[in-house]
């Protein structure tokens, strides 16, 4: 069974403006959306619409079957819905980060399930998937910043990022990689199941290149903290990246739920040598853009240590190779201003 269907035009490959509505002959781009019930993700593809047949099919090389589709968040993401804003030419979607914990827990909080942060969505330049990245007022709720240019994080090192504190946070970062020499290989059938493979690849196994990434809403001794990273691993001759969110230690409770996120960058890192990846936190609620908004993970966390101390963030490396960080910009983040005239 699948619901909260959503079939909305794109402008051309690379073109960031919106589309309200596209000409009836097909010949513009759409993209289809779906969630499965069975799987609690939301899937899409694109493709081509014709509204006077009222037909759509999916681009060269797609598959009918929505499973078989890209995911527009590999982590706690579902029913997610866009709009077109007319007023910066801009499609938005907004998603749902639901909850998996007991009854009993989203009593004692208070809420069940919360609105992600709203993206800005266009299509990529090759045309083949989506890119998602925060809205633009987001910036406005920025105050206290921080910056660090060509740090090194070397290899079992922890950095902490000074003067934020991480439970209303913004941080942007670009990870410089010297050397892929050293990265893992991959298994044949190791890219069909992402998830799986960050759960096996955590932040704390160590491997070649990677993992590095950030560490947040860290307690101050390290015993609680959410991982989120990249780890490059050679597959058929090629260097594919993956990214994660590592909720094993996010929390000292046993009994919440607390996976691994995981899905591939598709992008050439042995061309660019760097990857950028841009993580909004909000308490409970930590959402990763990677690669330019490539890949997105979304996770939920409830951190023991955040209802009686501060949280903290970290630069993490667990790879044999040496890691640079060529920018981190990062901004503790304002309350916003909702519904108030």
């Amino acid at each position: 069974m699948v619901e909260c269907p959503d079939l909305f035009p794109v402008a051309d490959p690379g073109d960031q403006n919106g589309l309200d509505y596209a000409p009836s002959n097909g010949a513009a781009w759409h993209v289809l959306k779906l969630s499965v019930m069975a799987t609690l993700q939301d899937y899409y593809v694109v493709g081509r619409y014709d509204d006077s047949a009222d037909t759509f099919a999916p681009a060269a090389g797609s598959d009918n079957d929505s499973r078989t589709w890209r995911r527009l968040d590999y982590g706690h993401v579902y029913a997610s819905k866009s709009f077109f804003d007319a007023r910066k030419n801009r499609r938005v979607l907004w998603g749902w980060a639901n909850e998996s914990d007991a009854e009993a827990d989203y009593v004692a909080r208070g809420w069940s399930g919360v609105q992600t942060v709203p993206r800005k969505v266009w299509l990529d330049r090759d045309g083949k998937q989506l890119l998602q990245w925060p809205i633009e007022e987001i910036e406005t709720l920025r105050k206290k910043r921080v910056e660090l240019l060509g740090a090194k994080v070397n290899s079992g090192g922890v950095n902490k990022v000074i003067g934020i504190a991480g439970s209303q946070a913004d941080v942007e970062v670009v990870f410089e990689i010297p050397a892929l020499e050293g990265a893992e290989n991959l298994e044949p059938n190791g890219l069909l199941d992402p998830q799986k493979l960050c759960g096996e690849k955590g932040a704390s196994v160590r491997g070649g290149v990677g993992p590095f990434g950030l560490l947040v809403l860290a307690s101050g001794d390290l015993h609680e903290h959410t991982s989120v990273f990249f780890r490059v691993f050679k597959h058929d001759g090629k260097y594919k990246v993956l990214m994660c969110a590592d909720l094993t230690r996010s929390t000292t409770r046993a009994d919440v739920y607390k996976p691994s996120y995981g899905g591939f960058v598709d992008m050439d890192i042995q061309e660019t040598r760097s990857i950028s990846l841009r993580t909004l936190i909000d308490h409970s609620v930590v959402e990763s853009f990677g690669g330019g908004g490539q890949t997105c993970i979304t996770a939920r966390v409830y951190p023991e240590h955040a209802k009686i101390s501060n949280n903290h963030m970290y630069m993490f490396n667990n790879g044999t190779g040496m890691v640079k960080v060529s920018k981190l910009e990062a901004w503790e983040l304002a309350t916003a201003t909702v519904n108030v005239a």
